[in-house]
């Protein structure tokens, strides 16, 4: 579409956020369907003060660009603070979010219905693929560490990126 015809069209937008310390095939598998649905993706990446991670900021955010560049329509950003003000700056009415299990519902929907009480933002759950059911980065994190294979859970880029940082320490 062009001139008029354009004119008041909205871009359908939604976040994907997380710590992605290091993103897992199960992270890439949301956020690849999330592109799906809309028409552009934003991946907040977290920013945890309290916590130490294995990567920066700045390398996590170069990894996601790395294994999402495909998709066309995800930018990456980091955000300090809380999710909905992020979405606020943005214009973005929707977070989605990965479910692998029932003890995750119970959480996020508690954290879902406190975002859209705060600012009307509303939060999509999807389903997990089974096949990523069990995954989390610190369990990556500590199977990689202990010696453990887990090429098969990652994106070539990142696994290689762990593999050397877990060879550093």
């Amino acid at each position: 579409m062009t001139g008029s015809e354009s004119e008041g069209l909205q871009l359908r937008r939604a976040v994907c956020p997380g710590s992605f310390d290091p993103i897992t095939n199960g992270h890439l598998d949301i956020i690849a369907r999330a592109s799906k649905l809309y028409d552009v993706v934003h991946v907040a990446v977290m920013i945890n003060q309290s916590k130490k991670g294995l990567f920066t900021v700045e390398e996590r955010m170069d990894l996601i660009r790395r294994v999402t560049a495909e998709y066309g329509n995800v930018t990456v950003e980091s955000h300090h603070g809380l999710l909905v003000d992020f979405c606020k700056e943005r214009d973005i009415p929707a977070i989605v979010k990965g479910l692998r299990a029932v003890s995750d519902f119970d959480y996020e929907l508690q954290m879902a219905q406190m975002n859209n009480g705060l600012s009307g933002v509303e939060t999509l759950f999807v389903p997990t693929n089974p096949t990523y059911s069990f995954l989390s980065s610190s369990l990556v994190k500590e199977v990689a560490a202990w010696g453990g294979d887990v090429s098969h859970l990652l994106p070539p880029v990142v696994h290689q990126a762990l593999v050397q940082r877990l060879g550093e320490k």
